[in-house]
């Protein structure tokens, strides 16, 4: 997914807003869900698939300004980021604790 290349900034502040309220969970990462490219963004997509979660993903290395538009709109500097009901959950160590004390699953839970 590189058509980031040819968008503004502004773009794609709107792509990434669009994308963390059309999805109930979204995983910004580096790589894919079928392909991790480094062991916080696979943490976290191992605990989303075990869970069975429902989620979609985008990988922040196809284009560097991803990683600087989201973080600044965020306000968490580190990849994954993980997004349920339009609000930042965290990154792979809050993922991992949550998962670990059972708030994740219910937070994965609609209603």
């Amino acid at each position: 997914m590189s058509e980031t290349l040819e968008m503004t900034e502004e773009q794609i502040l709107a792509q990434i807003t669009s994308e963390v309220s059309e999805n109930r969970v979204f995983l910004y990462m580096k790589g894919t869900k079928e392909q991790p490219m480094c062991g916080f963004s696979n943490q976290v997509v191992q605990i989303l698939n075990h869970l069975g979660a429902d989620y979609e993903a985008r990988d922040i290395l196809t284009d560097p300004r991803i990683r600087q538009v989201l973080s600044g709109w965020s306000d968490w500097p580190t990849i994954p980021q993980l997004f349920v009901d339009g609000k930042l959950v965290g990154g792979c160590d809050i993922v991992t604790e949550m998962f670990q004390e059972g708030e994740l699953q219910k937070t994965l839970t609609p209603g």
